[in-house]
């Protein structure tokens, strides 16, 4: 299930209760961010018993474009994680429909 950038602020303005993950690389992180964890999409792998307690909660997944999240969200599904949300059209939307 994916979740657009309106829902995405949403829930961050209302201090919503969900684990964020950015899986952008250290320099894009630095450059912008939303706020999320980063674990890039090559170290998910290695975290994911890290995340284990997080099983049952809802994760906001989020790259630059979507593509990655996407892949993260596919690679958290398939380790039995059950409500693992991709940001669609990731950080490039965000800064389109949000630009300040």
């Amino acid at each position: 299930m994916d979740i657009n950038v309106q829902e995405l602020k949403q829930k961050l303005d209302s201090k919503e209760e969900f684990v964020f993950i950015d899986v952008r690389e250290n320099h894009e992180y630095e450059e912008f961010n939303l706020g999320a964890k980063l674990i890039p999409l090559g170290e998910i792998m290695n975290v994911i018993s890290d995340l284990e307690q997080h099983k049952e909660e809802e994760i906001v997944v989020h790259c630059r474009s979507g593509q990655r999240s996407g892949m993260a969200q596919q690679i958290l599904t398939e380790a039995g994680f059950k409500n693992v949300r991709n940001l669609i059209g990731g950080v490039l939307e965000w800064k389109q429909v949000f630009p300040n």
